[in-house]
């Protein structure tokens, strides 16, 4: 990935590479074992990405039609996708390749699609305790939060969060 500067912004472009080191090695193929990648790869196509190679063996998908899920980029396996396209998405996020990079290593020890039970479960933490599914969801903080373009906020207290949870849910009788 080079640097260069447009007027204050700093941009990101992509070089697309293979793996470099033993250790991206070691995740590319790891992550198609697992299926993760091949997921990855068939959920981008099925909503209508374009698919390039990245760098460090990645791949980009850009142009993803489906509303689900709700985020600017999304990783599976060793495939990153986003509705728009990465040098948009670069020059408002300058390091969110890094950030959804590091999820690729969370499939990898995950042992692949296995990562989305911990992952909804350190969501609803995140919601309870911040009302914010990334604020303190694990995998989020550990991708770094701000590379990913997330906000840090503060804890609130358990009852709290369970009002507000219960709030939103709106529990009555049919």
């Amino acid at each position: 990935m080079k640097q260069h500067r447009v007027g204050a912004a700093r941009i990101e472009t992509v070089e697309p590479s293979g793996p470099t080191t033993g250790w991206q090695w070691f995740r590319f193929v790891g992550n198609y074992v697992n299926v993760s990648t091949i997921v990855g790869l068939a959920v981008a196509k099925l909503g209508r990405a374009s698919i390039k190679r990245g760098p460090r063996g990645l791949y980009l998908g850009e142009g993803y039609r489906f509303k689900f899920p709700v985020a600017g980029a999304f990783t599976i396996g060793n495939v990153l996708t986003t509705s728009t396209s990465w040098e948009q998405m670069l020059g408002t996020y300058p390091d969110l390749i890094k950030h959804e990079e590091c999820h690729t290593w969370q499939y990898l020890y995950c042992l692949g699609l296995p990562y989305y039970i911990p992952y909804v479960i350190f969501m609803g933490w995140s919601v309870l305790r911040t009302g914010d599914r990334a604020a303190r969801n694990f995998f989020e903080r550990q991708a770094g939060l701000a590379m990913g373009g997330y906000i840090d906020y503060p804890v609130r207290p358990i009852a709290e969060g369970v009002r507000a949870v219960l709030g939103r849910l709106k529990l009555t009788r049919s």
